[in-house]
């Protein structure tokens, strides 16, 4: 055998010895930081695998309704003519056009609408065949019949409805009875849709000579996109030519802010864990450092002990992303199986996705795990290389070896460049320089600890007290050690910092945009049944004049596509002042007063999402498809930006005008909702009683301003609920850093305990001082940790809310929750210091000093 061999043979020895006697010697500390890189990889991996699943499926469910069209034509509203029709069936390079209109018609007694898809059965079998009825082969012209309908499985299970039963939908305020005809070919898990004949959807539900799109498959040898640009240009502005993967684009858009924050709160806790596998290795190898020495003493190189100590924490970090790994899918399953997909954001209902295993995602999460146990292990394996062996030998050089990691320069440069980066836009949509900003100020903060702790001890008054002297003392001329112990504790403090300011921010604002906005007692609203019905203008009449109102104020919600890339903006138009549109909407700054209006100019209010989306500015001229006129696209300057309000609800753009503008450009006179004001001496219960005597008050939905209020703040909680869990993981790895450390910290004093020990101190003196010393080490980690995370959450608020989500919010402080979070790390600490010091005050004090005779 060559000397190569045996020499390789012998280092694998050597490696597998060590590794051995490290797992023996600290079971404890390895257990915890493989759990703790196993739940961060965990958590990480559930949300991908949980939103991917609930996205997927939702855009293969949207792709369905579309079949195998080549190309789509809507309106730029809601409906569009259907004179459109046989223009398009005619044009030179259409193969096949199938008209298609879509209703999200109201159900008695349910929360949601039914989308009913009206479509011409012979047309659609040739683009959509798996959208075509299925009915019983005695009654095969069912699907041709006015007063049939077919169900998907999921629709028929929520309705509770069997082929031949009948079920009742409402079209406005009338109602629409229907016989269950069949089935539908084929559609996705928890898709609830409902096909009828194109013609009957029109009759029931007031939609005639209405369509909302129509599905174009192109003939053969057809290029698509010279073919969809062609057309667009042909047809103007009032109609949208889009492709079948912008239905995709547009669900990805709505949803891509919403994911990607989870899933960057989810990789908090493995952040967090980063920052708890280098302390332990910097402590565990700072403790071996007399060990190291001798093994370089004896012939191992530099590059040997560095691979070794690297394959260490490799180990680490492969165990600990394999446990997340199958914990992360367990979380997902059990998640979609018993709470839902949407994990509360609401972008996809109506599916049932089911969890699969991604190659692709488990590879990142798991080399992710591995990478922060490798990178958190680095700087203490190249310290351990670069250190003399005579020097480390000797006992009390520990310090020497962390006094790299009080160089303040590499610190402030993070803290410079995550400053910096706060100026920086986002990039496709997403706060990139955001996120970086986050990750640098929490690096640069934790770096600049041991050279920030040598400082405030240093120049702390010296107190009265044997114990408190020492502790002190320990901690100024030990800040390398000191700052080791509170890397967790610092990270894990500053997020959940950060992320309680963030929070609690935005809860408060939508509390004051609430009370902002329901202004009135008692709101009224037609039940969901999307653009189409409303409250005629003698129903209008009637409810105004119901007993025990002063004044009923209508509006008309609707939908604009101003660009076939992008999700519909919604289009409300109520009373407003406009003189004083701060009355009615929550302003964000100056407005357009009407003096500054130009002749045939109509004001329009964007939201903040239209200035970030579409670049609207106060005082800007626009062209928008509203009306006859606006549907052309061809009259400039029509409209003007009369101010930006700040919206809560609709990230994908909102505009508002005034409904007498409204209805003297479209024509339509009718109302979705009604905000009621009270008659003096009336109350709320009495004005619905009166309502629902109407002949239509049966179909309207009521709420009272407190419902809405404690509605919409339950939903924001249950939104929030895994940033809550993600903050209690932050603790919970605060504390495992904490009793991990101060372990191995207090282990490693054991011979400076036995000359304390010698020279008069007792074991309840020791433990006193390991605890003085828990307590301002923890009080100086609080302290920097609610700077820097007030920095970072200066970052959420006014950097990565916005350019996420496309709305501001004020800046709120949890003043009570932070005290409380606080305490509890400080009496966690000590609690820990003392168990730990117990077991090192245990040895005896002359075993203790032997190593140093």
């Amino acid at each position: 055998m060559s000397d190569t061999a045996i020499g390789r043979r012998s280092f694998d020895t050597l490696t597998r010895w060590l590794l051995g006697a490290q797992w023996r010697s600290h079971r404890g500390r390895a257990l915890t930081a493989v759990l703790t890189i196993a739940l961060g990889v965990g958590l990480g991996f559930a949300v991908q695998l949980i939103n991917g699943a609930a996205f997927n499926e939702f855009s293969a469910a949207a792709r369905s309704l579309s079949g195998q069209a080549d190309l789509q034509v809507r309106g730029a509203q809601a409906l569009i003519d259907e004179k459109v029709y046989p223009q398009l069936a005619t044009h030179a390079g259409v193969a096949v056009a199938s008209p298609v209109l879509e209703v999200d018609a109201a159900v008695p007694g349910k929360s949601a609408p039914l989308k009913v898809l009206g479509i011409d059965v012979f047309r659609a079998k040739r683009i959509a065949p798996d959208l075509t009825g299925v009915p019983s082969p005695q009654t095969p012209f069912d699907v041709l019949a006015d007063d049939t309908i077919f169900l998907s499985p999921a629709a028929q299970t929520w309705l509770g409805a069997r082929d031949g039963a009948h079920i009742e939908l409402q079209s406005g305020t009338s109602p629409v009875s229907l016989r269950v005809a069949g089935g539908i070919a084929r559609t996705r898990p928890g898709q609830r849709i409902a096909v009828m004949d194109i013609a009957a959807v029109q009759t029931h539900f007031a939609m005639t000579g209405k369509l909302s799109r129509v599905d174009l498959q192109l003939a053969r040898g057809v290029n698509r996109e010279a073919f969809r640009q062609s057309l667009q240009h042909e047809l103007g502005g009032r109609l949208v030519v889009t492709e079948t993967r912008d239905v995709e684009s547009r669900t990805d858009r709505l949803s891509r802010a919403y994911r990607i924050n989870m899933n960057v709160l989810a990789l908090v806790a493995l952040f967090t864990g980063a920052f708890l596998v280098f302390s332990t290795q910097a402590a565990g190898v700072v403790r071996r450092r007399a060990q190291f020495a001798m093994l370089r003493v004896l012939g191992m190189t530099r590059a040997s002990l560095v691979r070794q100590i690297m394959l260490e924490g490799a180990l680490l970090g492969v165990v600990g992303g394999v446990l997340g790994i199958a914990l992360g899918f367990t979380v997902a399953a059990l998640a979609l199986r018993f709470f839902g997909s949407d994990l509360g954001g609401g972008y996809f209902p109506g599916v049932e996705p089911r969890v699969a295993f991604d190659p692709v995602a488990s590879a990142i999460f798991l080399a992710l795990g591995i990478g922060v146990a490798l990178a958190g292990t680095l700087v203490p394996a190249l310290e351990a290389a670069r250190t003399r062996p005579a020097p480390a030998l000797k006992a009390g050089s520990e310090e020497a070896a962390l006094a790299p990691l009080g160089r303040p320069w590499p610190a402030l440069a993070c803290l410079v460049a995550g400053a910096a980066l706060t100026q920086a836009p986002p990039v496709f949509d997403m706060p990139v320089a955001g996120y970086l900003a986050v990750a640098l100020l929490l690096v640069g903060g934790i770096a600049l600890m041991p050279r920030l702790t040598a400082i405030v001890f240093r120049r702390t008054t010296k107190p009265r007290g044997a114990v408190a002297t020492l502790a002190l003392a320990r901690l100024a001329n030990a800040p390398g050690q000191a700052s080791i112990a509170m890397g967790g504790v610092l990270s894990s403090f500053t997020l959940i910092v950060a992320m309680a300011i963030m929070v609690t921010s935005f809860r408060v604002s939508v509390e004051d945009w609430l009370a902002h906005l329901l202004s009135a007692d008692l709101y009224v609203r037609m039940a969901s049944s999307g653009d189409t019905g409303g409250l005629s203008s003698a129903q209008q009449a009637r409810l105004s004049a119901a007993n025990g109102i002063a004044h009923a104020a209508f509006s008309r919600t609707s939908k604009l596509t101003l660009d076939a890339a992008k999700p519909p903006v919604a289009l409300i138009a109520r009373e407003l002042d406009a003189a004083d549109p701060g009355a009615t909407l929550q302003m964000t700054g100056d407005v357009l007063p009407p003096s500054a209006w130009h002749e045939g100019e109509t004001p329009v209010w964007a939201s903040e999402a239209m200035a970030d989306l579409y670049g609207y500015r106060v005082g800007e001229r626009v062209t928008l498809p509203i009306g006859a006129t606006g549907a052309t696209g061809t009259t400039d300057g029509r409209f003007v930006v009369a101010g930006i309000w700040r919206d809560y609800v609709r990230q994908t753009g909102a505009l508002q005008m005034r409904v007498g503008d409204y209805r003297s450009l479209t024509g339509d006179a009718s109302a979705t909702d009604v905000a009621i004001t009270l008659r003096a001496g009336s109350t709320a219960a009495q004005v619905i009683e009166s309502i629902k005597k109407l002949p239509f008050g049966g179909a309207l939905e009521f709420s009272q301003p407190g419902e809405i209020r404690a509605r919409t703040l339950t939903i924001f909680d249950r939104s929030f609920a895994v940033t809550y869990l993600l903050e209690a993981v932050a603790i919970v790895i605060g504390l495992f850093g904490v009793g991990a450390t101060f372990s191995m910290q207090t282990l490693a004093r054991s011979r400076e305990f036995g000359m304390l020990r010698h020279v008069g101190v007792t074991r309840g003196q020791i433990v006193a001082l390991l605890a003085s010393e828990a307590a301002w080490l923890t009080l100086l980690g609080i302290a920097m940790g609610c700077v820097l995370g007030f920095a970072i959450s200066l970052i959420l608020v006014f950097v990565v809310n916005p350019q996420s989500f496309h709305w501001s919010m004020s800046l709120h402080i949890p003043w009570s929750m932070i005290a409380v979070i606080a305490c509890v790390m400080l009496a966690s600490s000590c609690a820990t210091a003392v168990l730990s010091g117990r077991r090192a005050v245990s040895v005896d004090a002359v075993r203790a000093v032997r190593e140093d005779w």
